[in-house]
């Protein structure tokens, strides 16, 4: 295998030092026709890395792409409340158009349209090098999965029956013309899962990657993102399919151990099928949520933010034999460590007096070894989940119950890790509950479940309380006819001259 592809940690720590720069701002630039551009090997290489680096820290606003931005709209459950206050999130949180326009959330579809541009410069001009075959039908691939990605998380989130997402013209990249929203939701999911279809034809197995290949796309995210895609289009037989084609691939496995999930480790561990790869190293790159989430100012040791705490109606609905519990939140007088220390929880600050504890292996090694020394780009070492393999097996049971039958093999898989025993029958309620507790605080999107499952408006009806059983939240108005989609940033519809349109409502 050629070795000029670098890992995704790897890219994090060239672009940081600058060393692959030159190559990397070529493709980011948009032009699949710059002068001596998409000629050898070595190009193909560099607009392949480049894809990846929109998830790093290195252009401005990228700590967005899996840090602030996005998870505000995750933040909209009831898992969570914003943690400390911050006016655009409270208002995200609150279903009130007036955060839009402005801040974290403006950045989101951006960012992930230019993913798009990449991918389809790659699609588009690939072919014509000369250049390994193998590696040419890979690079290809990952094309594909990162445009189907891309589109998946935008449709998910402003898209419905009454108005897609844009669907970039791939056969003419250079038209300047804006282009206008697809019909509906239903166009996007069904040219996002041709492309993950493609995407999985071309991709190897994630165990063929020898390190240096390590982050980059494979065949059962392909398929786990195509369950998934499914699932949200209420295409079940499909959804179980793809499920089902990661499930029997042999590929992938529980831990034996919940919390291990969660330590750096074990980022390419059995579990992994896709993570927002990151690294604490030269000055941090990837996702911030871990920082995020730690205690604002982190007890005068490390610049925490303070943001995303857990609700009493999360910690209340796990049962005290779940060892998910535990590894999930830090309550007030839990033991942890911390910069090496033992120390006893507690918050100076929270909202809700909780804090996540997923993400907090990070922090506890001595002299901060594994954090970014920059706490304004709070990255750790480890890999946040974006899409794990339990997530498949609950997509699994969940697609096999819409269809009438058991999930029961699946769901267990989960329990019994949890400590928990067995069920027969397994009804949607449960379903819904196991999938609660197993990914509370992860970009699964609690939100979006309740949303699709038609819970949101009797969820959000209800106040939030804290871990002193007041109300940390107050009971929301969420009308399943405007707030089942986001608002469109205001920025993209100027800039299209009104070419791309509002939600309703919105």
């Amino acid at each position: 295998m050629n070795k000029k592809f670098l890992s995704i940690p790897a890219l994090a720590v060239a672009l940081l030092l600058g060393s692959c720069a030159k190559k990397l701002d070529i493709v980011p630039q948009g032009s699949p026709t710059l002068t001596g551009f998409w000629k050898t090997q070595a190009d193909a290489e560099a607009a392949d890395n480049a894809m990846y680096a929109s998830f790093g820290n290195s252009n401005g606003n990228a700590d967005e792409f899996y840090g602030r931005g996005y998870f505000w709209f995750i933040n909209a459950s009831d898992d969570m409340v914003t943690g400390r206050n911050n006016s655009q999130a409270n208002n995200v949180k609150n279903f009130n158009p007036v955060f839009n326009g402005w801040g974290n959330t403006e950045v989101q579809w951006d960012q992930r349209y230019a993913v798009i541009k990449k991918a389809n410069d790659i699609i588009n001009n690939l072919p014509g090098i000369d250049m390994d075959t193998a590696e040419k039908r890979r690079i290809i691939g990952e094309a594909y999965f990162m445009s189907g990605l891309m589109y998946f998380q935008l449709v998910s989130n402003y898209g419905n029956d009454k108005a897609g997402v844009p669907i970039a013209d791939r056969a003419n990249p250079s038209d300047p013309n804006p282009i206008p929203r697809a019909a509906n939701a239903m166009a996007n999911y069904t040219y996002l899962v041709s492309d993950l279809k493609q995407a999985a034809v071309l991709l190897p197995f994630f165990s063929t990657y020898i390190p240096d290949m390590y982050g980059h796309a494979h065949k059962t995210a392909a398929w786990a993102f195509l369950a998934k895609a499914y699932l949200y289009m209420k295409d079940y037989a499909d959804a179980e399919l793809y499920a089902d084609s990661v499930i029997s691939s042999g590929q992938h496995a529980l831990l034996a151990n919940f919390a291990d999930v969660f330590k750096i480790a074990n980022n390419w561990s059995s579990e992994y099928i896709w993570s927002a790869v990151s690294t604490a190293q030269n000055g941090g790159w990837g996702s911030i949520l871990p920082g995020c989430m730690l205690e604002n100012k982190g007890w005068g040791i490390y610049n925490g933010w303070g943001y995303y705490t857990p609700t009493q109606e999360l910690y209340n609905a796990y049962s005290a034999q779940d060892t998910r519990l535990a590894a999930t939140i830090l309550k007030p007088g839990d033991k942890f460590v911390f910069w090496g220390d033992t120390m006893i929880y507690h918050s100076v600050n929270s909202e809700s007096g909780y804090q996540f504890n997923k993400y907090m292996e990070p922090f506890s090694y001595a002299g901060g070894i594994h954090v970014s020394s920059n706490g304004n780009e709070p990255t750790t070492d480890l890999n946040v989940p974006l899409l794990r393999y339990a997530e498949v097996l609950l997509i699994d049971a969940e697609a096999k119950l819409m269809q009438g039958k058991s999930g029961d093999v699946s769901i267990n898989l989960i329990r019994q890790r949890a400590g928990l025993a067995p069920i027969t029958g397994a009804t949607m309620t449960e379903l819904k509950l196991e999938r609660r507790l197993e990914l509370a605080g992860e970009w699964a999107d609690r939100h979006r479940d309740l949303v699709r499952w038609g819970d949101a408006q009797a969820t959000y009806a209800l106040p939030l309380h804290g871990a002193d059983g007041t109300v940390c939240w107050p009971a929301r108005t969420f009308d399943p006819t405007v707030d089942d989609v986001w608002p469109v940033p205001q920025t993209d519809i100027d800039n299209s001259h009104g070419v791309i349109t509002q939600n309703p409502g919105w």
